[in-house]
């Protein structure tokens, strides 16, 4: 992106590298510093590319900064810092004005953290051709409007903020469980948003919002130890062993909470850390106190209007006032076209008809809920429990 300010070319630049690695590194070793290696090949290539191409050469020297070709050692002497430093730069610049704010999250995601066009449409409950449109789209609107490859200044920051902490939240949420494949969590993702949302909160110590997003991303990585057990199956909430829980990530996130809900009105990020330390500071499952889990969320709610979130507390009340309570909370739910693919929903439902022995229903709910995900982890627990309430029916 530095060289070419075009993130077509600079896509296809950067799997040349790769190509050249997978051909040259089996035979010659691995470098010493392998990310100098791709980012010097990639520019080399690149500079061919603009090079060769006519319309581009004028325009040659504002492309590029310097043209002269760096050491890769000392062009990358702090490699840490710089790829930091480049992923901030690409979030930025992905999370322009000028984009329509769903796809300055899309289009993150794609370039930026891996993740794919089908696990980016899933995550926003989308079709897949519609989400690759949208994703395309923004890609040719940062050409034509020349959206600068920068970090912005402090004026420009809280415009483009929201969407930012949405790509970080977003990544985090696609990493703690992956929309497909046979494990449940994506480690890479996970790791990625967090040093996000700590390069923000540098970037931004004053901010309540960006407190509170590391505070929830904290908060539930904490509990990462014991989402499933020793045969990887799926652990909820009230299975989990919480002395495994990371208490001292907690302590410390609760007080990024604190911090984060003394903006007035609090942010959406901030109220959902709040919920995640109740979760968090409980000591035990029955200790969870669930009806200011429902209040939480009913200022969330009001806050940030969400399918997810009226789905959230529809099941946050259920285990407050109980599963009837629950089901009828959910029944309206049923006729959002957001959520009609969204396996939670009637694994939701599930759940609570499982609780009133209402078996043959449950088992309904389960066998639709376990179509709609392909998270192997997630499918195998869901065809569990199905087992469990047809055998139950049939007593």
């Amino acid at each position: 992106m530095r060289v070419t300010r075009d993130l077509d070319l600079a896509e296809e630049c950067a799997q040349d590298a790769f190509a050249r690695a997978l051909a040259a590194w089996p035979v010659d070793g691995v470098p010493d510093r392998p990310g100098a290696w791709l980012t010097t090949v990639a520019r080399r290539r690149a500079l061919d590319v603009l090079r060769r191409e006519a319309a581009l050469r004028r325009a040659l020297p504002m492309l590029v900064v310097d043209e002269v070709e760096p050491d890769p050692a000392a062009a990358v002497a702090s490699e840490d810092e710089v790829i930091a430093d480049d992923r901030l730069r690409l979030v930025f610049t992905c999370a322009h004005p000028a984009l329509n704010p769903d796809a300055q999250v899309a289009l993150t995601l794609r370039l930026l953290c891996g993740v794919t066009t089908a696990e980016i449409a899933k995550a926003f409950l989308v079709a897949e051709p519609t989400m690759a449109a949208r994703i395309t789209r923004a890609k040719k609107k940062i050409a034509v409007a020349r959206i600068p490859y920068r970090v912005p200044d402090a004026a420009q920051l809280p415009e483009r903020l929201d969407a930012v902490l949405t790509v970080v939240h977003l990544l985090f949420t696609v990493g703690h469980t992956a929309p497909s494949g046979p494990d449940l969590v994506r480690g890479d993702l996970v790791e990625r948003a967090l040093d996000l949302a700590r390069m923000l909160r540098q970037l931004l110590p004053a901010d309540p919002e960006v407190a509170g997003l590391l505070a929830l991303l904290e908060l539930t990585h904490a509990r990462r130890a014991t989402r499933t057990d020793d045969s990887g199956r799926l652990l909820l909430l009230d299975e989990q062993d919480r002395s495994r829980w990371d208490h001292g990530a907690i302590a410390a996130a609760v007080l990024l909470v604190r911090e984060s809900l003394r903006a007035r009105p609090p942010g959406r990020f901030a109220l959902q850390a709040a919920i995640a330390a109740v979760h968090g500071e409980a000591s035990s499952y029955a200790d969870t106190d669930w009806r200011e889990i429902v209040a939480l969320y009913g200022v969330l709610l009001a806050r940030w209007p969400s399918p997810v979130v009226a789905l959230n507390r529809a099941v946050a009340v259920g285990l407050a006032s109980g599963p009837e309570a629950g089901l009828a909370e959910l029944e309206p739910l049923g006729s959002e076209p957001a959520l009609a693919t969204y396996a939670y929903l009637p694994a939701a439902r599930a759940d609570f008809l499982r609780r009133l022995g209402r078996y043959d229903e449950a088992a309904t709910a389960y066998a639709e809920a376990a179509l709609l995900t392909d998270n192997d982890v997630e499918r195998a627990f869901l065809r569990g429990r199905y087992d469990e309430v047809k055998t139950a029916s049939g007593r």
